[in-house]
């Protein structure tokens, strides 16, 4: 009877163990993405539609040449696969840098990079169930480490209600960018997800900026003429930004976009969205580290605490054994 029963039992297949080459892309991606948050204060002040309309145009181009260099093909999206994509434009890049600029005008960059790093919980739950299996139990079992090493990191911050408000958008629509790309990275690969979600991303932020953005010509006096609207508020909007903001500008979009994407998804598709959900833990480590580049002060020993945190929760979550739910 004992044979028979573990004969008919369900066998539960060992999570394989993850190889360093897989992992080192979606790193990387994610110590860009982490930087992105220091970088992103400079344009507080900026058209925030119309300079990241520019950005994720420019990203396009770059994509599409490196594409076809490499000899990479763009497939043409079909049926659903657009509204696949339009949803990681639309959460993953406009609503997330509509959060990300807008939250470091009331909170730290701590409290926004914070809530990004507590997307592997999310990932680990529902990322599984999108690609047809189960959660891991190992990954559940780490998310909260990783996401308590994050906070050691960077501390809760400053913030109010308005703070607090943009840093769940920024973390639904961070976990929105990876979990929305799981139907398609199969047809598509990173290249292909990558260069249409950007394109589609620069349309979107190009009609905001159009239809929304009324920049006003004037001195601290007084306006000098009315507000404009449509293209002509576009084109005064990008007039107005300075050298530091084009530097900015030209940083999301080179590394932050073009590089951080292709990184992110190549990671993604080989690992799985839940374990590569986990690397977001890098984000905040990236923050801090940008921030004392920037003039910021040394890290504390909560700080190093934290780092072991996050290090101790990769290891558990991305090694390999029986690690089903």
């Amino acid at each position: 009877m004992s044979t028979s029963a573990s004969s008919t039992a369900p066998s539960v297949a060992p999570m394989p163990s993850v190889s360093p080459r897989d992992l080192a892309p979606g790193v990387i991606g994610m110590a860009l993405v982490g930087s992105s948050v220091t970088v992103s204060r400079s344009l507080v002040g900026a058209p925030l539609f119309a300079s990241q309309a520019v950005r994720y145009a420019a990203a396009a181009l770059i994509l599409i040449a490196l594409a076809r260099v490499a000899g990479v093909p763009l497939l043409r999206p079909r049926g659903r696969e657009w509204l696949w994509l339009a949803g990681i434009a639309g959460t993953g890049l406009v609503l997330f840098n509509v959060a990300v600029v807008r939250g470091v005008a009331h909170a730290e960059p701590a409290v926004i990079a914070v809530a990004v790093a507590s997307v592997p919980i999310l990932l680990g739950l529902v990322g599984p169930l999108l690609e047809g299996g189960r959660p891991s139990r190992r990954v559940l079992l780490a998310a909260p480490v990783v996401v308590a090493g994050a906070v050691l990191v960077e501390g809760t911050g400053r913030t109010d209600a308005a703070g607090v408000g943009w840093a769940a958008l920024a973390l639904a629509c961070e976990a929105g960018f990876t979990l929305l790309a799981v139907p398609v990275l199969g047809r598509h690969g990173a290249w292909g997800v990558s260069v249409h979600a950007v394109w589609l991303g620069a349309m979107m932020l190009a009609g905001l900026a159009v239809f929304t953005e009324r920049p006003v010509s004037g001195t601290a006096s007084g306006p000098a003429s009315g507000p404009v609207s449509g293209p002509a508020a576009f084109a005064a909007g990008l007039g107005s930004l300075t050298a530091g903001q084009w530097a900015a500008v030209g940083y999301l979009a080179v590394l932050v976009t073009a590089v951080a994407f292709l990184l992110w998804y190549r990671t993604v598709a080989a690992v799985g969205s839940g374990r590569a959900g986990l690397l977001t833990g890098v984000a905040p480590l990236a923050a801090a580290g940008a921030g004392m580049l920037g003039g910021g002060a040394a890290p504390g020993p909560a700080v190093w605490l934290g780092l072991a945190v996050v290090i101790a929760g990769l290891a558990l979550g991305l090694r390999g054994g029986d690690a089903r739910a």
